[in-house]
């Protein structure tokens, strides 16, 4: 038996809204995106002007800084906007897409015969090479290093997050391409993280020379952070890459076909969503083909979310899927005032406490909304970050020397391990309401200014 890292800290939330594990292979967009605010960190540099012609894997932008990493078009078309925002920055690169389908080819390549610089090579100018993030700071990878492990979480605990295993079905010759790609990346181990509590898809467990880690509890057991400071911690002046298997299959695509092929399978989700089901759709998709005549009210009364609830960003109506994101999550918008809330008695209400006497149905499904219920105040320590934060770490403690950007602090208090995402549970229980993960991404940021 394999060992399972049990997690016993976390939090399952009851939301109404799983997707029903059914295909549905959405009109094709006629809008797609690529947003360069997904990347945290990034300068981008254009390589094209509005009304110009593209492929499917054409340069859109490149980081100013690092310029051999580009982001590339998912589809072919036309340039037919970008969208700019305070200062003139870069938001939207928007395509509007043709019946040409014509690709960039970029050659087919076994990655056991090649060289770890030639793999890299392809990957940058497939515009592939962004789906490789690094822990510390949860950017980019950076192409010069070699990390000291990689990892791949094969299962998603967030609320209504996808089945991977569902989601990677008959995709195994591609991510099994996928990750000898990335064996040759690194001279550690490539680790897979699977739910302990069922078997996993033959997808993942059928892959030789890579280490599979299970893991058993809440949220956020299906974290690839979490699943790193079990098993192989980032301390300072280490780094490990982080892939998702989404990610990892149109790498292997990129290898076996020569060609960028952005189709994912993506799940729409929700309260408000008719018939939550699963999309196959390209990354950077328009969600309007996803969503329409599927929402239970007007669009003006609903949230639609690129990702989950927790850790995901608003969009529009006709906003675009993000370019890490597996999911679109739509529930009501919280532009209400519920006066003295917490007095009623609350069968239909979901807290994380016993404020409620929902607590007395735990298997129990409710409706989520965006709404606050209370205002921003003090900053007290209750002892609620720490029984859903798994991680070895003072969360409150971390925090707190962020606020007062203290260097060597965060440094010995677990900076280079964590992301916002690990910390998204804690904003969700915060009688505080304060904005957890944003303070963490400007610790990270000071981190990347001060230290590099």
């Amino acid at each position: 038996m394999p060992k399972v890292f049990k997690i016993r800290r976390g939090l399952n939330i009851p939301m109404k809204g799983e997707a029903e594990k059914v295909f549905t292979r959405a009109e094709l967009a006629q809008f797609y995106a690529v947003k360069p605010t997904d990347f945290p960190g990034l300068t981008p540099k254009l390589s094209v002007s509005e009304g110009d012609r593209v492929k499917v894997g054409s340069p859109l932008f490149f980081d100013k800084f690092r310029p051999e990493v580009m982001f590339t078009s998912p589809v072919s078309g036309v340039v037919h906007f970008i969208k700019r925002g305070e200062r003139r920055r870069i938001l939207e690169v928007i395509v509007k897409t043709d019946s040409s389908r014509d690709f960039e080819d970029f050659g087919r390549g076994n990655p056991t015969e090649m060289s770890s610089a030639e793999i890299t090579d392809k990957l940058l100018k497939a515009g592939l090479w962004p789906t490789i993030r690094q822990r510390p700071y949860s950017i980019i990878a950076n192409p010069e290093q070699k990390p000291k492990a990689i990892f791949i979480s094969g299962f998603d605990t967030s609320p209504l997050a996808p089945d991977m295993d569902f989601a990677v079905k008959g995709e195994a010759e591609s991510f099994s391409a996928g990750v000898e790609v990335l064996k040759k990346l690194t001279d550690g181990e490539v680790n897979i993280g699977l739910n302990g509590d069922y078997p996993a898809s033959i997808v993942f467990t059928k892959i030789k020379g890579v280490k599979h880690n299970y893991f058993s509890g809440p949220h956020p057991a299906g974290n690839v952070g979490v699943q790193i400071h079990r098993v192989n911690p980032v301390g300072k002046g280490q780094v490990v890459w982080v892939v998702n298997p989404l990610d990892v299959i149109i790498i292997g695509r990129l290898f076996l076909k020569g060609v960028y092929n952005a189709t994912k399978v993506v799940a729409l989700a929700g309260s408000e969503v008719l018939k939550p089901r699963y999309f196959i759709i390209k990354t950077g998709a328009s969600i309007v083909n996803m969503v329409e005549d599927n929402l239970t009210a007007n669009p003006e009364e609903l949230r639609f979310i690129s990702g989950n609830v927790l850790t995901g960003q608003k969009i529009d109506y006709d906003g675009f899927l993000g370019f890490y994101d597996n999911m679109v999550s739509v529930i009501p918008e919280g532009d209400y005032h519920e006066f003295m809330g917490w007095l009623k008695p609350g069968f239909k209400k979901y807290s994380p406490s016993s404020t409620f006497l929902s607590k007395l149905l735990p298997q129990k499904k409710h409706k989520f909304d965006t709404n606050l219920h209370g205002s921003p105040r003090a900053y007290v320590i209750t002892g609620q970050y720490e029984k859903v934060f798994p991680m070895d770490i003072y969360p409150v403690h971390l925090i707190k020397a962020i606020m007062a950007k203290d260097i060597d602090k965060m440094e010995n208090l677990g900076i280079y391990e964590v992301a916002e995402e690990d910390f998204a549970l804690c904003e969700y229980v915060c009688t505080s309401k304060t904005n957890v993960q944003a303070i963490i991404r400007d610790g990270i940021n000071l981190m990347i200014k001060e230290v590099g």
